[in-house]
C-alpha cells in the first residue's frame, strides 16, 4: 500500500521499474550461475520483482515464509503468484505450518544471508522492509534503496 495501492496502474509501474532497476544493475544478460534474483513473493513489489527477473529470463529463487502465504490474496493475485512460482528455478519454503509474523521476517533473513547484495524500495518507514534492511546492515550486505528513484518514476507517470 506504501506504493500506490494494489491496483493494476501500480503494478505496471512497480513491474516497468522493476525491469529498469534490473538492466541497470546488470546490464549484459545475467549467464553465470550466481546471476540470479530473490524474491519473497509478497504482493507489490516482490512480485512485480519477480515477474520482471523472470521476463529477462533471471533465474528466480522465490523464497516464501510459509506455505500458503496468498491464500488470503484476491483471486487475481493468487493466479499471477502460482505462475511465478512456476517459473521459479527454485522455491525455498523458510518456515513451516502456516501464518504468523516471525516467519515474515526470517524469511527476509534468510533472503540477505543468500544474496550478494539488497535491493530494497523502502521509503523509511518502521515495517517489514526496515527490519530486512537493518538487518542486512547488521551483517554488512550492501543495501540499494530504489526509494528516491522510484519516487520520481510515479511523479513522471502520474
Amino acid at each position: 500500500d506504501k506504493l500506490g495501492g494494489y491496483n493494476t496502474a501500480s503494478a505496471r509501474l512497480l513491474y516497468e521499474f522493476a525491469i529498469l532497476t534490473l538492466r541497470q544493475i546488470e546490464p549484459k544478460p545475467f549467464a553465470t550461475p550466481e546471476h540470479k534474483v530473490i524474491s519473497g513473493m509478497a504482493l507489490g513489489w516482490d512480485t512485480e520483482w519477480a515477474r520482471a527477473a523472470i521476463m529477462l529470463r533471471i533465474p528466480l529463487i522465490a523464497a516464501v515464509p510459509f506455505v500458503g502465504q496468498e491464500h488470503k490474496w484476491p483471486e487475481k493475485s493468487q493466479v499471477e503468484y502460482r505462475r511465478l512460482m512456476a517459473k521459479a528455478e527454485n522455491i525455498v519454503c523458510v518456515s513451516p505450518g502456516g501464518y504468523s509474523p516471525e516467519k515474515m521476517q526470517k524469511r527476509n533473513e534468510w533472503m540477505v544471508d543468500n544474496c550478494h547484495k539488497l535491493v530494497a524500495l523502502w521509503n523509511g518507514t518502521p515495517g517489514g522492509t526496515a527490519n530486512c534492511v537493518e538487518y542486512a546492515e547488521k551483517v554488512d550486505k550492501p543495501v540499494v534503496n530504489l526509494w528516491d528513484g522510484w519516487v520520481r518514476r510515479r511523479e513522471v507517470a502520474l
